[in-house]
């Protein structure tokens, strides 16, 4: 595993020991961020059930302000630490030994990205999205300046295709899916967003060609710069 683009090209990240977390693959995270590029300059991310930080790490290499990385497991933050270090980007980073819904619910941060790519089969990604549902002030809105520079907060879950549910998040509204093999990509921005997204991008909205795309801690133990 390896950062794809940015300042830190080509390092190699440690992955975390065990089987607990989802790493994702090279090949998707640079679709990801082919997707992602026009608004990762300057972007504030949380990254969720983090594991290894792979995705975090690829967004600051590539541009992004700040990052947040959250997982409860001691061998992922020891992992994102390691991999941080390695690729000089640990100033722009805070990494949390925390639960990741406790966090969705005592966090009074705003985020231009939320990525969530939980252990797979446990219903964690559907637990998450609630959370943020229930509390839209964590994403970003769309600017409303003159300018409408600002783009909308958006929320990226990674998963299995196995585990697809359509969920009834109120404002916060599904607007594309990618798969790629056995891992779906799902976004979803705040409805109230989504024609200021619309404008910025034709086909933000639209799924992709079936061919490529047949849809995309207890409490706080501790906080802390990476």
């Amino acid at each position: 595993m390896r950062v794809v683009a940015g300042t830190a090209k080509g390092r190699t990240l440690l992955v975390v020991p065990g089987h607990g977390t989802r790493p994702i693959l090279d090949r998707v995270k640079t679709a990801l961020f082919d997707i992602l590029r026009p608004r990762i300059p300057g972007m504030t991310m949380l990254d969720l059930f983090a594991g290894s930080g792979s995705v975090g790490i690829e967004a600051l290499s590539q541009g992004a302000e700040s990052c947040t990385f959250t997982d409860l497991a001691h061998a992922a933050v020891t992992t994102i630490k390691k991999n941080l270090a390695h690729t000089g980007l640990a100033d722009q980073a805070v990494v949390r030994r925390v639960d990741a819904l406790k966090f969705l619910n005592a966090t009074d941060q705003q985020y231009d990205l939320i990525y969530v790519a939980p252990p797979q089969y446990k219903n964690l990604w559907v637990d998450a999205m609630r959370r943020i549902a229930d509390r839209p002030t964590l994403l970003r809105r769309a600017s409303t300046d003159s300018d409408g520079n600002e783009e909308p907060g958006l929320v990226i879950v990674q998963i299995d295709p196995k585990e697809y549910v359509q969920l009834d998040l109120g404002e916060l509204r599904e607007t594309r899916q990618n798969r790629f093999g056995n891992t779906l990509l799902i976004f979803y921005q705040i409805s109230g967003d989504l024609a200021v997204a619309d404008e910025s991008s034709d086909d933000e909205g639209e799924p992709d060609d079936p061919n490529v795309a047949d849809a995309f801690g207890e409490v706080l133990e501790d906080e802390e710069p990476a």
